[in-house]
């Protein structure tokens, strides 16, 4: 005999040769049935008596709620196809069992170990459907933003002009500052090696060639991507777990147009004037690197213009214009997938972040490649 008792309830097992009696007595409420379940339950498996039948023996029950009719009706789904049998159950309460019928009660399994290769292929899966995602959600903007071409008027200017301060008036620092540090340690990199080789001249024009084509436009785009799209990921998904946006599609408004075109349209503006911004300030800190090596400005910018040409400027502007787009569309599409909780938005901002570079770092990579092709 087993005896489990509690202050509110009690439940006691007796095994007799007809099978296994559960005595019930007290408050069945959620207190009382939580102290009982565990020996309950016990007392309702096959193996825990004679394995003949199941008797609960409820007519010290005082009271029974939710939870003790709960526990009743686990324990006809527990005894299967053995008798079982409810006795002494005050009427009110053998109603509310009646109505509920069988319990039953849920099945946990833990999830199939994956091996090696099928890990891959669901990684790879999952990472082509969320680049499928991305690129009809780019598509989309573009659609919306070929709309705002050709009628300006559905554009809303304010929520534009205040995106385009936050993404380019307030950036000018930081980018200046990282441009300025970025030409001035690339100069002094390169000119420890290539003093060697009496080529120190050619400092500049390594410099110059590598901001302008490349590195200008590559660095605005991850510094607006840490800086603006996690922002653009944030407000949005703020209101997302507000409501907001769903407020909007009831209101029939596409958040697409509503939210999204203001927003990516000033990162597409804003990206080449920033890179600009990024490659003057570059180009800067190099020629105090140069003049330090007793250069005078003058031998630097006769370098400068000889080394790069608008080919080199024009490409690399485009760049940064395509960038502006994907850091924009990514943290705008971020905030939009944002579930409920302050959590969720903080895990938006933070693949915002993640994608946006590593989009960057892709498109650069084909930029390359066409750029080879084209012989640009």
């Amino acid at each position: 005999m087993v005896d489990a008792a509690g202050r509110s309830a009690s439940a006691e097992v007796k095994t007799t040769p007809a099978g296994v009696v559960l005595v019930l007595a007290g408050r069945l409420d959620a207190d009382g049935t939580a102290r009982v379940w565990t020996t309950a339950m016990d007392a309702a498996r096959p193996g825990g008596g004679a394995g003949q039948g199941l008797t609960v023996d409820a007519a010290q029950v005082e009271y029974c709620d939710g939870a003790g009719v709960a526990l009743l009706g686990a324990l006809r789904a527990a005894a299967g196809d053995r008798p079982f049998a409810i006795e002494g159950l005050k009427p009110q309460f053998a109603t509310l069992v009646d109505l509920v019928g069988v319990v039953a009660m849920p099945v946990v399994q833990a999830p199939p170990r994956l091996g090696p290769i099928s890990r891959l292929g669901q990684t790879a899966y999952h990472m082509g459907g969320e680049m499928a995602r991305q690129v009809a959600f780019v598509g989309e903007v573009l659609v919306y933003l070929v709309e705002v071409v050709r009628h300006p008027g559905r554009l809303r200017w304010g929520d534009f002009l205040i995106a385009l301060e936050a993404a380019g008036v307030r950036a000018v620092p930081i980018m200046t500052l990282m441009g300025f540090l970025i030409g001035l340690i690339m100069a002094f990199q390169s000119a420890i090696p290539m003093r060697r080789f009496g080529a120190d001249l050619f400092v500049a024009d390594l410099v110059s060639l590598s901001l302008i084509r490349e590195l200008g436009p590559l660095m605005a785009a991850v510094m607006l991507a840490g800086r603006t799209g996690s922002a653009f990921a944030a407000e949005i998904g703020t209101m997302k777990v507000n409501e907001e946006v769903d407020a909007l599609t009831t209101m029939g408004l596409v958040p697409v147009r509503f939210l999204v075109v203001p927003r990516v349209l000033a990162a597409i503006i804003v990206m080449p004037f920033l890179a600009m911004i990024m490659n003057v300030a570059g180009l800067f800190g190099c020629m105090v690197v140069m003049i330090s090596l007793g250069y005078p400005p003058v031998t630097f910018f006769n370098q400068l213009v000889n080394s790069t040409g608008h080919v080199d400027l024009l490409g690399g502007l485009f760049k940064a214009a395509v960038f502006g787009l994907l850091v924009g569309g990514v943290g705008c599409m971020r905030g939009l997938q944002t579930t409920t909780g302050a959590a969720a938005v903080g895990e938006s901002t933070t693949r915002s972040v993640v994608s946006g570079i590593l989009l960057i770092i892709l498109s650069d990579g084909l930029f390359a490649v066409l750029f080879f092709y084209l012989d640009l």
